[in-house]
């Protein structure tokens, strides 16, 4: 793999293995690799910007508020003109301040400004690694599409011993060129998916809704994207973050999500994750149903609700070429994934378990059956992004 004409933004954070970045630079610049760097305050007291400078051959950026290097090259810029951005070490600060959103510096202005990927390869001490603010903040970052090197295991500076030390140079830059020199096979494919629950109104302040959290939808959306993959997501209500270099739909209704497909197509993938709610109320209130001392509760009349894997997977022209409907069982598994395969002439089912015990909806890992024509496939229990690229890796296959 080459990295040649590939440009880099690499951003240099506090901790004692700042001096690694310098290592990664000469290794980023044999490559071929243009390196410009950004270095805050805590990672200058570890490196000098004289040093970053010398070995990239580029002004190294360290001021938000820098009126030259604003005229040079203004911070929106600079977000935007690499193809990867890099965080080499990346400390439990700026871990922090990318999951929260924080803009209160050069490096995490560039990092909430970049529509490009980031690469971080996070360096602490074992106990700030292992904290659960830390564990949480990767986990959003990792819902954002943001890729993770590291960190090894190993002894520190502070005498600990564990998890937390900086992935070695030629790690990092493996992992830079699996970013930008894998294949990609799915470039030039118009990929459908749909996410989370849908929210059928009852009145102007209720509805009928399920307990989808998206994460699985949205998880990949972002694998397709990493293959290559022009994605629409049509998302319903969600609290998790949208997946970066996606097309973002967003809709409420089961019939608004449906409208939404029917206008992305045409594509050549359709994966449709989203937990649609079966029915809706037949005439929802204009007004909020007040109750009344001693009253009735309302009668509410269902109707059934646009079935939308049925309609996109309709034999057509409009038909995508792949589709991928999902089926969330709580007993009789294969039987009912099977049914709803051939009732709705999807190519594939992705089935899982939902039952309460399990902890799948709404949680962070998934454990599927994947069928197909050719029969039924168990999955192990994995985290819900690998799944995600392991569907989209099927689907790559499938396909090519």
């Amino acid at each position: 793999m080459s990295l040649s004409g590939k440009r880099v933004l690499l951003i240099v954070s506090g901790g004692i293995a700042a001096f690694k970045a310098l290592e990664l630079i000469r290794l980023l610049r044999k490559s071929g690799c243009a390196v410009t760097c950004v270095l805050t305050r805590g990672g200058a007291q570890f490196v000098t910007p004289l040093s970053l400078q010398a070995l990239s051959e580029h002004k190294v950026y360290t001021d938000l508020f820098s009126l030259t290097d604003e005229s040079e090259m203004g911070h929106i810029q600079l977000s935007r003109s690499a193809d990867l951005v890099v965080v080499a070490p990346a400390s439990a600060d700026i871990l922090a301040k990318m999951a929260a959103g924080l803009a209160d510096d050069l490096a995490s202005t560039v990092l909430l400004a970049t529509d490009k990927r980031v690469l971080v390869a996070p360096a602490m001490n074992v106990r700030m690694w292992g904290h659960a603010a830390t564990r949480a903040n990767m986990v959003t970052l990792a819902a954002r599409g943001v890729s993770v090197v590291g960190p090894d295991e190993g002894a520190m500076a502070c005498n600990e011993f564990g998890a937390g030390r900086l992935s070695e140079p030629p790690a990092i830059l493996a992992a830079i060129e699996a970013l930008l020199c894998a294949p990609k096979p799915l470039a030039g494919k118009h990929a459908l998916v749909t996410s989370g629950p849908t929210h059928e109104p009852i009145d102007p302040v209720r509805y009928i809704a399920n307990r989808s959290s998206g994460k699985q939808g949205h998880a990949i959306a972002a694998a397709l994207a990493a293959l290559g993959a022009r994605v629409t997501l049509v998302s319903g209500p969600v609290s998790v973050p949208d997946p970066a270099g996606v097309k973002i739909v967003r809709i409420e209704t089961a019939a608004e999500m449906l409208a939404a497909c029917q206008a992305a197509l045409p594509a050549d993938i359709a994966v449709f994750a989203a937990a649609v709610a079966d029915w809706r109320v037949a005439s929802a209130a204009q007004q909020k149903m007040k109750k009344t001392p001693g009253g009735a509760p309302p009668a509410l009349e269902l109707t059934p609700n646009p079935d939308i894997l049925a309609t996109i997977a309709a034999a057509g022209p409009a038909r995508p070429g792949l589709v991928v409907g999902f089926a969330a069982e709580t007993h009789d598994l294969i039987a009912h994934a099977q049914d709803k395969r051939r009732r709705k002439n999807a190519d594939w089912i992705v089935a899982n378990d939902v039952s309460p015990a399990t902890g799948i909806m709404g949680g962070s890992e998934n454990e599927i059956l994947l069928i197909t024509a050719a029969g039924e496939e168990p999955w192990p229990r994995l985290a819900k992004d690998e799944v995600a690229a392991r569907i989209a890796a099927r689907i790559a296959e499938a396909l090519a």
